[in-house]
Order: structure tokens, then sequence, then C-alpha cells
């Protein structure tokens, strides 16, 4: 692991907090419960690892507000899965919320893979807290198929539109698979009936590193030609300012900064963010 200055000290500190016996509860805000003599420190250090993208968490009585209120998403996934003794990889894992409500499913293992040092410092910070047997990998979608391990189920949650070629990251989560194993994948869309892809020219929605954004026909071929057995619609959905928004953990901007509300249009003038959520079988 490569950390600058300030990303060394910020794991040093984490290092550090040592002994503290916590209180959790996995619910759509993680909560965790720390003595008051460890408080002070530990919400300094949470306030330096802003911005916080995903979450929520709660320490005591504070809220690290996330900018994505995951838990939306994970409510939404919960009744499919079926985690109960399977090897679960969580690819572009971020900070790890899905993996810390993963583990009320009782899952034998889970490995979360991001390439962001950022990222995993968070991860770190709040499995200080926690202390699971989550293992954190900082490695891409491209190391996948030739890790070490293979998983039962792989979760593939905002990713696959960052791709520039959708096709190979589908192939290798198809090769990191088990046999008979599943790939949760959820990936924006465009509405419409024609096998056709979005290829936007310079950014979607303020992200310069969004590619293909496929309609669901086009996004099944896709998964055909990664030769994946079953195509499952699980549900489709609208990215609103209830999900995403702006707060004080992030210091910068979101949705509300991105979108062209009185025409129901990117502020590019490409359609709105929708998103598709599918269960892909090996």
């Amino acid at each position: 692991m490569k950390f600058n200055k300030i990303q060394s000290e910020i794991y040093e500190r984490i290092e550090k907090l040592n002994n503290i016996n916590s209180k959790v509860s996995f619910d759509d805000e993680i909560k965790i419960e720390i003595p008051t003599i460890f408080e002070k420190e530990v919400l300094s250090i949470a306030k330096a690892l802003i911005p916080w993208r995903k979450g929520p968490f709660r320490i005591n009585n504070t809220l690290i507000d996330s900018e994505w209120r995951s838990f939306i998403k994970f409510n939404l996934l919960k009744p499919h899965l079926n985690l109960k003794d399977k090897i679960v990889a969580d690819v572009g894992c971020n900070n790890g919320y899905y993996m810390f409500r993963a583990l009320e499913f009782s899952p034998k293992k889970i490995v979360g893979f991001d390439p962001s040092i950022h990222t995993f410092l968070q991860f770190k910070f709040i499995n200080k807290l926690i202390n699971s047997n989550i293992i954190y990998e900082i490695l891409g979608v491209d190391e996948l198929s030739s890790y070490k391990q293979k998983f039962d189920v792989i979760f593939c949650l905002g990713v696959l539109y960052h791709r520039s070629d959708p096709i190979k990251t589908l192939k290798n989560l198809k090769n990191s698979l088990n046999l008979n194993a599943e790939v949760i994948l959820d990936t924006l869309y465009l509405e419409g009936d024609d096998e056709i892809a979005l290829f936007p020219a310079n950014s979607y929605a303020k992200m310069s590193n969004v590619y293909f954004i496929p309609t669901i026909k086009c996004l099944k071929n896709w998964c055909k030609r990664a030769n994946f057995k079953e195509f499952e619609i699980l549900a489709t959905n609208k990215t609103t300012l209830d999900e995403q928004r702006k707060t004080e953990w992030i210091n910068s901007q979101s949705l509300d900064d991105f979108l062209d509300f009185k025409n129901d249009l990117t502020i590019e003038g490409y359609p709105p963010l929708r998103r598709v959520y599918v269960r892909l079988k090996a």
C-alpha cells in the first residue's frame, strides 16, 4: 500500500484505536456505541476521512451522514439475497457499508475489492470499531479473475458504467464465480426497446468516467456475450435526492448539481439517472 503523508498519519491513528469495547447494530444506520473516553479521537478521525460517499454510520450521537443513503439500495436487494454460508465478494465496495450489512446473513466469508486508498481507510476505521473478519483488497475488477478465491455471490453495484469495456468486466465477474454462483449487478440503464447504449461525449451527470449506458435489452445481450446463463431483473428505479444528496460529510457537489430538474435531464441534456438491478447466474 502506498500512502501519502496525510493518509499515513490517519492510518497510524486508526491503528492506535485499541481495546474499544463497542456495541454495534446493523440497521439502515450502522450504529456503533463506544465509551465516551474514545469519542473525541474517533470523531476527529471520522472528520479527517471526509468525503463519506456511502453510509450512513452513527457513532454514539454523531451521524456520519454520507452522500448516499445506501440503505435504500440495500433494502431493495435484501429480499433477493441468499448469503448464508456463502463466499461473498463486493466489487467496488467503497467503505464497506454493504459488506457490513451483509454480515446479518451469516456468510462464510466476505471480501471487498476497491483500489481507493481513501475508502480503504474509511473501512479500516469503521472495522476497527466493529471488529469483523471482512477482508478488504485494494484491487480493482481487472484483478478479480486472477484472485486466489472464487465466489458464490459477487456484488457489483455501480461499477459497470465506469468501465470502458463492459463485456470484459462482465467476463471477469463470470470467471470469478464458483459453479452455480451468481452476480448481483446494479448499473445505469437507458429507457427504450432498442438494443443500444448511450456513450456520453464528455461526461454524464458531471461524471467524466461514465462510458456506456445500455438499454436493458442491450445489457442482457452483454451478459449473454459474457456467457451468463440467466438474466433476472430484480428492480428498476430512478435516482432521486432522497437517495443521493449533498451533506456536510462530503463537502462537494452532489446530485442536485448534476441534473436539470426543469427538463428531467442531466445537466448535459442526457436522460436522467435510472438504475436496473439484475441477478446473473453462472
